[in-house]
Protein backbone atom coordinates (compact mmCIF):
# COMPACT_ATOMS: atom_id res chain seq x y z
CA UNK A 1 0.00 0.00 0.00
CA UNK A 2 1.41 3.32 -1.05
CA UNK A 3 2.41 5.59 1.74
CA UNK A 4 0.88 9.05 1.62
CA UNK A 5 3.33 11.75 2.44
CA UNK A 6 1.82 15.04 3.57
CA UNK A 7 3.90 18.24 3.60
CA UNK A 8 4.88 19.32 7.05
CA UNK A 9 3.43 22.63 8.30
CA UNK A 10 6.26 24.98 8.92
CA UNK A 11 6.47 26.76 12.21
CA UNK A 12 6.36 30.52 12.35
CA UNK A 13 9.99 30.67 13.47
CA UNK A 14 11.20 28.70 10.50
CA UNK A 15 9.40 30.64 7.75
CA UNK A 16 11.50 33.01 5.68
CA UNK A 17 9.42 35.75 3.99
CA UNK A 18 10.42 36.71 0.45
CA UNK A 19 10.73 40.45 -0.26
CA UNK A 20 7.58 42.01 -1.74
CA UNK A 21 7.61 42.50 -5.47
CA UNK A 22 7.43 46.08 -6.72
CA UNK A 23 4.15 47.15 -8.24
CA UNK A 24 4.10 46.66 -11.96
CA UNK A 25 3.30 50.33 -12.54
CA UNK A 26 5.83 51.76 -10.10
CA UNK A 27 7.87 54.54 -11.68
CA UNK A 28 11.43 53.61 -12.41
CA UNK A 29 14.04 56.29 -11.76
CA UNK A 30 15.13 58.05 -14.93
CA UNK A 31 18.73 58.09 -15.98
CA UNK A 32 20.46 61.27 -14.79
CA UNK A 33 20.59 62.98 -18.21
CA UNK A 34 16.95 62.13 -18.97
CA UNK A 35 15.89 63.39 -15.54
CA UNK A 36 17.65 66.70 -16.09
CA UNK A 37 16.02 67.11 -19.51
CA UNK A 38 12.57 66.33 -18.13
CA UNK A 39 13.05 68.79 -15.30
CA UNK A 40 14.14 71.60 -17.61
CA UNK A 41 11.38 71.19 -20.20
CA UNK A 42 8.42 72.11 -17.96
CA UNK A 43 10.37 75.02 -16.52
CA UNK A 44 11.00 76.41 -19.99
CA UNK A 45 7.36 75.98 -20.92
CA UNK A 46 6.20 77.74 -17.76
CA UNK A 47 8.66 80.57 -18.31
CA UNK A 48 7.52 80.96 -21.91
CA UNK A 49 3.86 81.05 -20.89
CA UNK A 50 4.51 83.62 -18.17
CA UNK A 51 6.59 85.77 -20.50
CA UNK A 52 3.83 85.68 -23.11
CA UNK A 53 1.26 86.80 -20.57
CA UNK A 54 3.26 89.66 -19.11
CA UNK A 55 4.99 90.81 -22.28
CA UNK A 56 3.66 94.14 -23.45
CA UNK A 57 3.98 95.31 -27.03
CA UNK A 58 6.20 98.26 -27.76
CA UNK A 59 4.07 101.39 -27.41
CA UNK A 60 3.10 103.13 -30.62
CA UNK A 61 4.78 106.43 -31.34
CA UNK A 62 2.71 109.45 -32.31
CA UNK A 63 4.23 109.30 -35.79
CA UNK A 64 3.20 105.66 -36.21
CA UNK A 65 -0.38 106.33 -35.12
CA UNK A 66 -0.59 109.23 -37.54
CA UNK A 67 0.76 107.02 -40.32
CA UNK A 68 -1.90 104.36 -39.64
CA UNK A 69 -4.83 106.74 -39.91
CA UNK A 70 -3.31 108.61 -42.81
CA UNK A 71 -3.25 105.31 -44.70
CA UNK A 72 -6.86 104.62 -43.77
CA UNK A 73 -7.84 108.09 -44.97
CA UNK A 74 -6.07 107.72 -48.29
CA UNK A 75 -7.68 104.33 -48.89
CA UNK A 76 -11.18 105.48 -47.85
CA UNK A 77 -11.47 109.28 -47.47
CA UNK A 78 -15.17 109.36 -46.56
CA UNK A 79 -16.10 106.14 -44.73
CA UNK A 80 -19.76 105.60 -43.96
CA UNK A 81 -21.52 103.50 -41.39
CA UNK A 82 -23.31 100.53 -42.91
CA UNK A 83 -26.57 100.95 -40.99
CA UNK A 84 -29.16 102.49 -43.33
CA UNK A 85 -31.17 105.40 -41.93
CA UNK A 86 -33.12 108.48 -42.98
CA UNK A 87 -32.59 110.87 -40.06
CA UNK A 88 -31.20 110.93 -36.49
CA UNK A 89 -34.30 109.14 -35.18
CA UNK A 90 -34.10 106.22 -37.61
CA UNK A 91 -30.34 106.03 -36.98
CA UNK A 92 -31.03 105.73 -33.25
CA UNK A 93 -33.58 102.98 -33.84
CA UNK A 94 -31.24 101.13 -36.21
CA UNK A 95 -28.37 101.21 -33.71
CA UNK A 96 -30.62 99.93 -30.91
CA UNK A 97 -31.76 97.10 -33.19
CA UNK A 98 -28.17 96.25 -34.18
CA UNK A 99 -27.18 94.90 -30.75
CA UNK A 100 -26.13 91.26 -31.25
CA UNK A 101 -27.18 91.47 -34.89
CA UNK A 102 -25.50 92.20 -38.20
CA UNK A 103 -25.91 95.52 -40.00
CA UNK A 104 -27.09 93.66 -43.10
CA UNK A 105 -29.79 91.87 -41.10
CA UNK A 106 -30.95 95.13 -39.52
CA UNK A 107 -31.06 96.91 -42.88
CA UNK A 108 -33.20 94.18 -44.38
CA UNK A 109 -35.75 94.61 -41.60
CA UNK A 110 -35.72 98.41 -41.31
CA UNK A 111 -36.04 99.31 -45.00
CA UNK A 112 -39.80 98.62 -45.08
CA UNK A 113 -40.22 99.75 -41.44
CA UNK A 114 -38.71 103.19 -42.00
CA UNK A 115 -40.81 103.73 -45.10
CA UNK A 116 -43.88 104.02 -42.89
CA UNK A 117 -42.38 104.95 -39.51
CA UNK A 118 -39.54 107.48 -39.64
CA UNK A 119 -40.60 109.57 -36.63
CA UNK A 120 -41.44 108.74 -33.00
CA UNK A 121 -45.09 109.59 -33.57
CA UNK A 122 -45.42 107.28 -36.58
CA UNK A 123 -43.66 104.48 -34.69
CA UNK A 124 -46.12 104.81 -31.79
CA UNK A 125 -49.02 104.80 -34.21
CA UNK A 126 -47.68 101.60 -35.75
CA UNK A 127 -47.58 99.95 -32.32
CA UNK A 128 -45.39 97.35 -30.66
CA UNK A 129 -47.09 94.33 -32.19
CA UNK A 130 -46.60 95.53 -35.76
CA UNK A 131 -43.04 96.64 -35.03
CA UNK A 132 -42.35 93.07 -33.93
CA UNK A 133 -43.61 91.79 -37.26
CA UNK A 134 -41.21 94.05 -39.16
CA UNK A 135 -38.15 93.13 -37.09
CA UNK A 136 -38.86 89.47 -36.27
CA UNK A 137 -35.83 88.34 -38.32
CA UNK A 138 -33.54 90.18 -35.89
CA UNK A 139 -32.30 88.53 -32.71
CA UNK A 140 -34.10 89.49 -29.48
CA UNK A 141 -36.78 91.17 -31.58
CA UNK A 142 -39.49 91.09 -28.92
CA UNK A 143 -37.49 93.06 -26.38
CA UNK A 144 -36.14 95.37 -29.08
CA UNK A 145 -39.65 96.19 -30.31
CA UNK A 146 -40.59 97.04 -26.74
CA UNK A 147 -37.57 99.35 -26.46
CA UNK A 148 -38.29 101.08 -29.77
CA UNK A 149 -41.81 101.96 -28.60
CA UNK A 150 -40.58 103.02 -25.16
CA UNK A 151 -37.78 105.25 -26.48
CA UNK A 152 -40.21 106.82 -28.97
CA UNK A 153 -42.56 107.71 -26.12
CA UNK A 154 -39.70 109.21 -24.12
CA UNK A 155 -38.46 111.25 -27.08
CA UNK A 156 -41.95 112.76 -27.49
CA UNK A 157 -42.51 113.37 -23.78
CA UNK A 158 -39.08 114.67 -22.77
CA UNK A 159 -37.19 115.80 -25.85
CA UNK A 160 -39.78 117.33 -28.18
CA UNK A 161 -39.60 114.32 -30.52
CA UNK A 162 -35.95 115.10 -31.25
CA UNK A 163 -32.94 112.87 -30.61
CA UNK A 164 -30.96 114.54 -27.80
CA UNK A 165 -27.40 115.66 -28.41
CA UNK A 166 -25.64 114.58 -25.23
CA UNK A 167 -24.34 111.14 -24.34
CA UNK A 168 -26.09 111.08 -20.96
CA UNK A 169 -29.48 111.91 -22.48
CA UNK A 170 -29.17 109.32 -25.23
CA UNK A 171 -28.08 106.69 -22.70
CA UNK A 172 -31.23 107.43 -20.69
CA UNK A 173 -33.35 106.10 -23.55
CA UNK A 174 -34.60 102.47 -23.37
CA UNK A 175 -32.28 100.09 -25.21
CA UNK A 176 -29.53 102.67 -25.70
CA UNK A 177 -26.10 102.38 -24.10
CA UNK A 178 -22.77 104.12 -24.41
CA UNK A 179 -21.95 102.57 -27.80
CA UNK A 180 -25.35 103.61 -29.17
CA UNK A 181 -24.83 107.15 -27.90
CA UNK A 182 -21.37 107.36 -29.44
CA UNK A 183 -22.59 106.14 -32.85
CA UNK A 184 -25.50 108.60 -32.91
CA UNK A 185 -23.41 111.53 -31.72
CA UNK A 186 -20.78 110.80 -34.34
CA UNK A 187 -22.94 109.95 -37.36
CA UNK A 188 -25.89 112.28 -36.75
CA UNK A 189 -24.17 115.25 -35.15
CA UNK A 190 -20.50 115.03 -36.18
CA UNK A 191 -19.12 114.62 -32.67
CA UNK A 192 -15.62 113.18 -32.25
CA UNK A 193 -16.72 110.05 -30.39
CA UNK A 194 -15.31 106.53 -30.47
CA UNK A 195 -17.91 103.76 -30.61
CA UNK A 196 -16.30 100.49 -29.54
CA UNK A 197 -18.02 97.41 -30.88
CA UNK A 198 -16.54 93.92 -31.07
CA UNK A 199 -14.47 94.84 -34.16
CA UNK A 200 -12.95 98.00 -32.68
CA UNK A 201 -12.30 96.18 -29.41
CA UNK A 202 -10.41 93.44 -31.27
CA UNK A 203 -8.38 95.83 -33.43
CA UNK A 204 -7.49 98.05 -30.49
CA UNK A 205 -6.15 95.08 -28.54
CA UNK A 206 -4.65 93.02 -31.34
CA UNK A 207 -2.66 95.84 -32.92
CA UNK A 208 -1.59 97.24 -29.58
CA UNK A 209 -3.03 100.66 -30.45
CA UNK A 210 -5.17 100.77 -27.33
CA UNK A 211 -5.08 97.59 -25.23
CA UNK A 212 -7.88 97.27 -22.71
CA UNK A 213 -9.93 94.71 -20.83
CA UNK A 214 -13.21 96.53 -21.39
CA UNK A 215 -14.74 98.50 -24.27
CA UNK A 216 -14.49 101.66 -22.18
CA UNK A 217 -10.75 101.18 -21.64
CA UNK A 218 -10.23 100.71 -25.37
CA UNK A 219 -12.45 103.72 -26.16
CA UNK A 220 -10.53 106.03 -23.84
CA UNK A 221 -7.21 104.64 -25.05
CA UNK A 222 -8.05 105.29 -28.69
CA UNK A 223 -9.31 108.80 -27.96
CA UNK A 224 -6.02 109.49 -26.23
CA UNK A 225 -3.73 108.44 -29.09
CA UNK A 226 -5.68 109.27 -32.28
CA UNK A 227 -4.96 112.77 -33.65
CA UNK A 228 -7.95 115.11 -33.67
CA UNK A 229 -7.97 115.46 -37.45
CA UNK A 230 -8.86 111.76 -37.79
CA UNK A 231 -11.43 111.43 -34.98
CA UNK A 232 -14.54 112.12 -37.05
CA UNK A 233 -14.02 108.98 -39.15
CA UNK A 234 -11.71 106.97 -36.86
CA UNK A 235 -14.31 104.56 -35.50
CA UNK A 236 -15.59 103.81 -39.01
CA UNK A 237 -12.09 103.03 -40.28
CA UNK A 238 -11.47 100.73 -37.31
CA UNK A 239 -14.85 98.99 -37.62
CA UNK A 240 -14.36 98.37 -41.33
CA UNK A 241 -10.80 97.20 -40.74
CA UNK A 242 -11.97 94.70 -38.14
CA UNK A 243 -14.96 93.57 -40.20
CA UNK A 244 -13.17 92.94 -43.48
CA UNK A 245 -9.43 92.62 -42.79
CA UNK A 246 -8.52 92.05 -39.13
CA UNK A 247 -11.00 89.20 -38.78
CA UNK A 248 -11.53 87.36 -35.51
CA UNK A 249 -10.62 84.09 -37.22
CA UNK A 250 -8.15 84.00 -40.06
CA UNK A 251 -7.13 87.67 -40.14
CA UNK A 252 -6.06 88.75 -43.61
CA UNK A 253 -2.63 90.06 -42.66
CA UNK A 254 -1.37 89.73 -46.23
CA UNK A 255 -3.67 92.54 -47.42
CA UNK A 256 -3.61 94.64 -44.25
CA UNK A 257 -2.73 98.30 -44.79
CA UNK A 258 -0.88 98.50 -41.50
CA UNK A 259 0.74 95.06 -41.20
CA UNK A 260 4.23 96.58 -40.98
CA UNK A 261 3.23 98.65 -37.94
CA UNK A 262 0.90 96.19 -36.20
CA UNK A 263 2.24 94.84 -32.90
CA UNK A 264 0.37 91.53 -32.99
CA UNK A 265 2.95 88.77 -32.40
CA UNK A 266 0.95 86.20 -34.39
CA UNK A 267 0.51 88.17 -37.63
CA UNK A 268 1.23 86.08 -40.70
CA UNK A 269 3.45 88.52 -42.60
Amino acid sequence: MAKIIRPQRASASSVQFAPKKKAANAAKPLPKRAAEKAAKKPAKQVAKTIAKKIAKPKPWTAAEVYEVFDRFRKANPEPRGELEHLNPYTLLVAVVLSAQATDAGVNKATRPLFEIADTPEKMLELGEEKVREYIKTIGLYRNKAKNVIALSKKLIAEFGSEVPRTRAEIESLPGAGRKTANVVLNMAFGEHTMAVDTHVFRVGNRTGLAPGKTPLEVELGLEKVIPTEFMLHAHHWLILHGRYTCLARGPRCEVCLINDLCRWPEKTV
